[in-house]
């Protein structure tokens, strides 16, 4: 039986959801835009899942513009909020973004700043993942007049840890500036209140919190200009022209229900699996560090109650997942968005870490359907893989170290 351990890439769909999902689906059909009677039922399932979503969220329904994932909702933020900040006033290229953000967010700024004349400065973050608020006061003082938007993620997708945001959106908007959040692996796993939080735009995921692939949303603040990136037939207030989902709306809001009915109580489930998870690694496999903002008390404090994110000295993290995946346990070495390629984090290289030691890293994240035996199995396969590993490594190292030798340094003579 297979352990899943990776619902930070992906979360199983949720029972409620596939209800919703199927029900909305099964229904007749019925374009929300149409006058008919289908067009009007699937209308209607769309608001009434946009009001469910808001008040899920601490916003309004009329802040709530559909879209179809994180992806789409940082685009939609950064580069439609850059473009109405610059017909405002052209001085405004600026961007303030945090280091260790997806790169849903960081490859948007870098394409404006590559075509689009944006000036990127990225924010520095601590050896746990969390952003430097005087760094980006620093950033604000004296040029805010200059800044376009400050984009900070909730939570850290790879180390798990919280971010600032309230505080950091204070900072903002004394300075005039709007804030962005991408919320995508915040939203169903700790407490969002967009209200509350100060940002201006909130980005989330629905397959994220167990909803359909394919289904998300951007929260966009009243009186938030932004410039749509495709046009058509004028949907969700003309910021986001296309043909509305109406069945993934309900699976999107039946999930963050579902989500955020049980949250405390299950965000102290989860921490607790976490936790002995991460005991068991660090008895069990010599050289492992824990990374990210240390666990504490409050499940809903400091990091995400089920990120559980590792480095493992003298092991290559995809190799571990390799192994780890033949044993039944299915993690991963952190984003699951970088198309296959391992390469080194850059949420670790932000942090401080070497390229050797970030190239160690394995990430567990749990999720609703996670149990104890997830956890059992795991702390199982990791041992002897993390052995096989570094057996392989020290082959392959002395093996290099032979190509690299000059003819006749290894026939010195005498018996090693």
């Amino acid at each position: 039986m297979t352990a899943y351990l990776d619902h930070a890439s992906t979360t199983p769909l949720r029972p409620e959801a596939l209800d919703a999902l199927v029900a909305a689906s099964a229904g007749g059909g019925g374009n929300p835009s149409s006058l008919h009677s289908a067009g009007r039922r699937a209308r209607a399932a769309v608001e009434e899942s946009r009001e469910a979503l808001a008040a899920a969220l601490g916003a309004r329904p009329a802040e709530v513009v559909w879209t179809s994932g994180g992806t789409e909702s940082d685009n939609l933020a950064l580069k439609g909020l850059y473009r109405a900040r610059r017909e405002a006033d052209p001085r405004r290229r600026r961007l303030l973004v945090g280091a260790a953000e997806h790169h849903a967010v960081l490859d948007c700024a870098q394409w404006l700043a590559a075509h689009e004349g944006a000036q990127l400065e990225l924010l520095p973050v601590d050896a746990t993942g969390r952003t430097d608020l005087a760094a980006l006061e620093a950033a604000l003082a004296g040029r805010a007049d200059e800044v376009a938007l400050v984009s900070l993620m909730w939570a850290n997708n790879e180390v798990g840890t919280l971010q600032p945001v309230a505080q950091a959106a204070d900072l903002a908007h004394a300075a005039g500036v709007p804030l962005h959040t991408d919320a995508v692996q915040a939203v169903g796993h700790v407490p969002v209140d967009f209200a509350a939080s100060g940002a201006d735009l909130l980005s989330l995921s629905a397959h994220k919190f167990g909803g359909p692939v394919g289904s998300g949303a951007l929260l966009v603040r009243r009186g938030t200009a932004l410039v749509p990136l495709q046009h058509g037939g004028g949907q969700e207030l003309g910021v986001r022209s296309g043909t509305l989902d109406a069945a993934g709306a309900r699976a999107t809001a039946a999930a963050l229900q579902a989500a955020v009915a049980d949250l405390p109580q299950e965000a102290r489930r989860l921490a607790g699996l976490r936790d002995r998870l991460l005991a068991g690694l660090r008895e069990g496999v010599p050289g492992t560090r824990v990374r990210g903002a240390a666990p504490g008390p409050d499940p809903l404090a400091g990091r995400l109650p089920g990120n559980a994110h590792v480095t493992v000295e003298g092991c290559q993290g995809d190799s571990l997942t390799y192994l780890l995946d033949a044993a039944g346990v299915e993690c991963s070495t952190g984003s699951a968005c970088q198309a296959g390629v391992p390469q080194p984090s850059h949420v670790l290289l932000a942090m401080g870490l070497g390229e050797e030691e970030a190239a160690g890293a394995l990430r567990f994240s749990l999720g609703w359907s996670s149990t104890g035996a997830d956890v059992d199995a795991a702390l199982a396969a990791l041992g002897p893989a993390v052995e096989r590993a570094r057996r392989a490594d020290a082959s392959r190292t002395a093996r290099a170290r032979r190509r690299r030798a000059p003819a006749g340094a290894l026939s010195t003579g005498g018996a090693a």
